[in-house]
């Protein structure tokens, strides 16, 4: 496209915007961690009259309708303050969760925020079948001069690419012409939702610069200090990948340390602290914790997303991509971690002469955060299912994670799980576990030599070394080898 047409088209679109007026009504595709609490803030902004939650009314996810609808959250455990802000929308007619996508002509702006996972984690591939569906949807219905933001994490190209084929295809309407259309990535983590909507800076990528602006004019109002970051869509994309396969990457380092450590024989976490001391101008050392593994939505998933992109994008690569990229390298070290957990399990069984086919584990953590109820991706499944195959008997325990979340039997009593078990594996840090009481637990295995395997540096070695337990920890070479006592 020729400058000339370009600014001709981008002149049309801002004129329909201004016809159209400021951004009065908004609708928001998919009612999850990232779309609740995005229409609830957008809701409580007195700059926009209605917001509306489209959600499908699906066997799995149709119940958020009426709860959303009575002024409930779906989130409540993870974010307290959320089932408050969403009384309040509702009750004061700003808020509204609907099935009848038919509404999307009603909104000046539609956001997207609809995940997209592997569909087969073997092969790398998103499957983008929700957020195409939610684009056909948008598309099906969407009017002229509207704006249509992503906050999907997505391979970069995928705005300018697929969300504008479809979105074009199903509306008759062009892209950058006759409505707007960005990326604007969520930066969110579950039992911080509200506070990282409102507090980090914002990226904003339009496919031209009406779109940017447009979208802009969106977020402003739902901002207390951050700020908003334009940039193109692409770029925008590749940021919110980027800024996860970086993360990605520093817990990589983090556990390829911890790893190194335990074969020297010295605590990682005194190495950490070392490190961290040199401070000056211009010298930046901050080491992240090491631990049993990464879970979550974003970070097992957006490095390949960025790889992809590349790929895709940049066409036959001359240097090191893909699995063999720094950021592959970091996620098969991030992904071996779980397994890791495993072998430090019946290393330590060994020494205390049980055998791993008649022992009862109680797996300490299924959520992959620490004080949240989020399972998704966690690392604690594929330890349960390497140990599981070995013929381990296996209770796990989570104060926050349900059975119908899990997919694995939960127990929600400590006690229960820890009774008879001569195995007990911490994969996740709940503040629960970092007061467990070495005799207690003893008590309760019946064991003259219980195991304990520690994946997040939750418990004190010393204590439960001296109380007779064999102990096993991520990256302490200085303990894994102790005297029994």
């Amino acid at each position: 496209m020729t400058d000339h047409h370009q600014k001709k088209y981008q002149n049309r679109l801002t004129a329909i915007i201004e016809k159209r007026g400021p951004i009065k009504t908004v609708g928001v595709i998919g009612m999850g961690y990232v779309g609740i609490p995005a229409a609830a803030l957008f809701a409580d902004a007195p700059e926009f009259q209605k917001v509306y939650g489209f959600q499908r009314d699906s066997k799995s996810s149709g119940y958020k309708i009426e709860l959303i609808n009575r002024g409930e959250s779906p989130l409540d455990k993870d974010e307290p303050e959320l089932g408050d802000l969403i009384s309040k929308v509702v009750s004061g007619g700003k808020f509204e969760c609907t099935a009848d996508f038919s509404r999307i002509a009603e909104c000046d702006a539609i956001c997207l925020a609809i995940q997209t996972p592997f569909a087969n984690p073997k092969d790398l591939i998103p499957d983008f079948g929700p957020l195409q569906e939610g684009l056909r949807q948008t598309g099906k219905y969407l009017s002229e001069g509207a704006l249509v933001v992503l906050e999907s994490t997505i391979t970069p190209g995928t705005t300018t690419g697929m969300a504008r084929e479809i979105l074009e295809g199903e509306s008759g309407l062009r892209a950058g012409e006759d409505f707007a259309l960005a990326h604007a990535p969520e930066r969110v983590m579950v039992g911080r939702l509200l506070k990282n909507i409102r507090e980090h800076d914002r990226i904003v990528g339009g496919i031209d610069d009406p779109s940017t602006r447009r979208a802009i004019e969106l977020y402003i109002p739902v901002l207390t200090t951050g700020s908003i970051i334009p940039m193109t869509a692409t770029a925008a994309e590749v940021t919110k990948t980027a800024e996860n396969a970086f993360r990605d990457l520093q817990i990589a380092a983090a556990n390829q340390l911890a790893l190194h450590c335990e074969a020297m024989g010295v605590n990682v976490y005194d190495v950490r602290k070392g490190i961290d001391s040199l401070k000056g101008e211009g010298i930046t050392r901050a080491i992240l914790w090491p631990g049993a593994g990464v879970g979550g939505h974003c970070l097992t998933k957006d490095t390949w997303h960025l790889e992809r992109g590349a790929q895709q994008l940049g066409g036959e690569l001359w240097y090191p991509h893909g699995q063999h990229s720094i950021f592959g390298v970091a996620r098969a070290i991030n992904d071996f971690m779980p397994s890791h957990m495993a072998q430090l399990t019946r290393d330590a069984q060994d020494r205390a002469g049980i055998d791993v086919a008649e022992s009862h584990i109680a797996l300490l953590g299924w959520a992959f955060i620490n004080d949240s109820g989020d399972a998704r991706n966690t690392p604690s499944e594929p330890f349960y299912n390497e140990m599981e195959g070995y013929g381990a008997g296996m209770m796990v325990h989570d104060p926050f994670v349900a059975d119908d979340e899990a997919g694995v039997p939960i127990e929600d009593n400590l006690d229960t799980v820890l009774r008879d078990a001569d195995t007990i594996v911490i994969f996740t840090g709940h503040s629960e576990y970092r007061n467990l009481d070495p005799l207690t637990v003893k008590w309760l295995s019946g064991e003259d030599h219980p195991v304990i395997v520690d994946g997040r540096n939750t418990i004190d070695p010393d204590s439960f070394i001296n109380a007779g337990f064999i102990y096993k920890g991520i990256g302490r070479g200085d303990k894994n080898n102790h005297t029994v006592i």
